[in-house]
């Protein structure tokens, strides 16, 4: 079986991470005889300094020729003054938009072996948790209307929420369906006491919810549930969330976890083919010091496996060899806790040898 794999390597160190997860796929490849092959699309602030624009048209004929898309990291200072439209962050939202990704899955689960590395006491998180966050992509403030106006107290900016019946209900099937797949408890996110968006999008997730039966469901705001992975983080199972409130609770469940290193993610949508790639950014700081942590882009192409291609067996090889390399006692940097470290070759090396059938 052959599949094809948009490489949309990005920026800083975006080239580094994606390459070792090639690595990766490629070893899968040769055990289970699937042949994955690659092509560039160039994407980010290199391809804005190259082509003009952060995501070239080629690019996105590229992804859309794909059967899914490998993706790195874009941005950084040096396009930090770019008007909005050219800022290397637009490759992403132009792409999920361009394949009508609009479900980002983003798992939080704490491996065994990294609980010295999360900043909450054990007496809490125990032997971990797992949690998995879908947030809606494509719609709400990001999306909504903005611009300028004058107003009594001068020059003022506005970005508008607004999400339809239609995006909240394909979003929840998501939520629903991933947590008939887990144990079956669904949190549903927003902030229903202040705006109007949350309260239809509460009324829409009540009316999925008595489609799925066996999942049970609880509403929580925004900021009560902040609150809330931090006391009890093994509380939760999935988070349905928007937009926004997902972007910020994902990344915090990303820190107790450890690092923001090891997260992996996919936008999914309408059919198979999906955008995979690490939470974090660029980190230009680092860039070809071979210290940034390839985990989070391998776990991302396992997630790949999983959900485009449905190679189950396969991702699982991956996750079980990325488990059995912590467990061992590879640490890259960001994971070390200021302790003995290797580099980002070593530590795919590392995961390599443990890639078993």
């Amino acid at each position: 079986m052959e599949y094809k794999i948009a490489l949309a390597k990005g920026d800083g160190i975006g080239p580094e991470i994606v390459d070792s997860a090639i690595e990766v796929l490629d070893k899968i490849g040769s055990l289970m005889d699937y042949k994955f092959t690659y092509r560039e699309a160039p994407v980010g602030g290199d391809a804005y300094e190259k082509f003009g624009h952060p995501l070239p048209q080629e690019s996105i004929d590229i992804c859309k020729d794909s059967d899914s898309i490998l993706f790195g990291a874009v941005g950084g200072p040096r396009w930090d003054e770019l008007p909005r439209e050219k800022r290397p962050e637009m490759a992403i939202l132009g792409l999920r938009r361009q394949l009508e990704t609009f479900a980002n899955l983003r798992p939080g689960n704490l491996f065994k072996a990294l609980k010295e590395a999360s900043p909450i006491k054990e007496s809490i998180i125990g032997d971990g948790f797992d949690i998995l966050v879908v947030r809606e992509l494509t719609g709400g403030i990001y999306f909504g209307e903005r611009g300028y106006k004058e107003t009594e107290y001068g020059k003022s900016a506005y970005d508008m929420e607004i999400y339809s019946e239609f995006e909240i209900e394909r979003i929840a099937r998501i939520g629903f369906d991933m947590a008939m797949k887990r144990d079956k408890k669904l949190t549903s996110v927003d902030k229903a006491n202040v705006l109007e968006t949350s309260r239809l999008w509460r009324k829409v997730v009540d009316r999925v919810a008595k489609e799925y039966s066996e999942v049970k469901v609880n509403h929580m705001y925004i900021d009560n549930a902040s609150m809330q992975v931090i006391r009890d983080p093994k509380a939760f199972d999935v988070i349905l969330t928007s937009n926004m409130f997902g972007d910020i609770i994902s990344d915090e469940i990303s820190m107790i976890t450890g690092s923001i290193g090891m997260l992996a993610s996919a936008s999914i949508g309408k059919d198979k083919k999906g955008i995979f790639e690490p939470i974090h950014g660029s980190a230009p700081d680092i860039v070809g010091k071979g210290i940034a942590n390839p985990i989070a882009t391998i776990l991302s192409a396992s997630m790949m496996l999983k959900y485009s291609f449905g190679l189950e067996k396969a991702s699982q090889m991956i996750e079980r060899a990325v488990e059995k390399t912590l467990e061992e006692g590879f640490r890259t940097a960001d994971i070390s806790g200021g302790g003995d470290f290797i580099s980002t070759d070593e530590m795919t090396k590392e995961v390599l040898k443990r890639i078993k059938k």
